[in-house]
């Protein structure tokens, strides 16, 4: 289904990204898994493409473009190949909005033309071992200096998707002492560049699925960060991760949409080869029945994301609103391609065929950037509950 928002300069660029995919990707996909990331190359050819600058301003590389459309079509044609751009939606959709809103002149003009190019790849560190999605509880630490020059960094950060690939890591920590009166107070955003002294890269976790997206521990043993990598007010980061939060929500949301959609091309092609019986197993009322099912979940994913990317590129759409479209498009997606991995059969559970490869990858988009059920949470709190 085409979203009704989509211009020629649209399917233009869609075109061209499904090119690009087909030749610089495809190609290579084993290689990727069995490296867990894509090699820089790789990003530095999504640089010179403009698909990291899109909404980089003008003036530092980019195309300046302010709607967020773009980077849905990215979505479903990575969807529809069944290939991975590795911290492509981090880098770009979750990263540059800290960017752009909270940086000064001279730290956009430091950062944002090597962001575009792919020449300086980045990652935002909040996830701790003990934490979750507990941020209020953030223990990592950043002490000022006596001659105010700089923060001395200490702590340790899991599951920073990017992390291995990254350049340069947004990194939430704790500038004033824990108040269990005020939870949310005292935390800051510093911007450490992955070659400081005492920072370190741990594992490369190893995941059930999006095996090509490095995710990653990291250490900071009194890290120097000076101050002018500090990004925004000190003290508020909590206030910028929520102001944040509605596009990280979507891009989990679009991805989830674009999924359910490739699950069905997928099992549509498979039960019209398949025979059972003696005949194909699209022939089975069952298989017509559960695609019907799965079309009529996935169009209207589709009308609420593409409802909501509006409200996005418009500035209107709220936590609340981005809440329930995460919740309801990761929900059919989960639905959707357990469906047509079933119709599969037992070829299904095989990785090298897609559907597997999305059910593995799926999974997390209920997990990441808020659980379904903090999103039942924040949702209910909208209801006045």
């Amino acid at each position: 289904m085409q979203s009704t928002s989509v211009s020629d300069t649209h399917s233009e660029f869609r075109s061209t990204v499904r090119d690009f995919i087909a030749k610089n990707v495809v190609p290579y996909q084993e290689e990727w898994e069995d490296q867990g990331r894509p090699p820089r190359e790789f990003f530095r050819q999504l640089g010179d493409l403009g698909i990291l600058g899109i909404q980089v301003p003008e003036e530092y590389g980019g195309s300046g473009e302010a709607s967020f459309r773009f980077s849905s079509i990215v979505f479903d044609e990575v969807a529809r190949a069944g290939v991975s751009f590795g911290s492509y939606t981090v880098h770009c959709c979750l990263i540059l909005p800290y960017l752009l809103e909270y940086a000064t002149d001279e730290q956009k003009a430091r950062w944002l033309p090597g962001f575009a190019a792919g020449t300086l790849m980045t990652a935002i560190a909040m996830t701790e071992p003990g934490t979750g999605s507990d941020l209020a509880s953030i223990s990592t630490t950043a002490t000022l200096s006596a001659d105010g020059k700089h923060y001395i960094v200490n702590g340790a950060k899991t599951f920073i998707t990017g992390g291995v690939t990254a350049d340069l890591v947004l990194t939430v920590c704790r500038t004033v002492p824990f108040d269990p009166e005020n939870r949310r107070a005292g935390l800051s955003i510093l911007c450490v560049p992955t070659d400081s002294p005492g920072f370190s890269v741990g594992r490369n976790l190893k995941k059930i699925g999006l095996r090509q997206q490095d995710t990653a521990e990291l250490f900071y043993n009194a890290v120097k960060v000076p101050v002018e990598n500090l990004l925004g007010a000190e003290g508020v980061a909590f206030d910028y991760l929520t102001h944040n939060l509605p596009q990280e929500r979507m891009s989990i949301a679009l991805n989830a949409a674009a999924h359910a959609e490739a699950a069905i091309r997928h099992a549509t092609a498979y039960v019209q080869d398949r025979k059972v019986f003696g005949k194909q197993v699209a022939a089975f009322q069952n298989t017509k029945f559960v695609l019907a099912e799965c079309s009529a979940e996935t169009r209207a994913a589709r009308v609420y994301v593409d409802h909501s990317l509006d409200l996005l590129d418009r500035g209107e759409l709220s936590v609340a609103d981005a809440a329930r479209t995460k919740l309801f498009c990761t929900e059919v997606a989960a639905r959707v391609i357990d469906k047509c991995l079933q119709l599969h059969g037992g070829y299904g559970y095989m990785t090298e065929y897609p559907i597997a490869r999305l059910y593995e990858d799926t999974r997390v988009s209920r997990i990441y950037g808020g659980t379904s059920e903090v999103m039942k949470s924040i949702i209910s709190k909208d209801l006045g509950l």
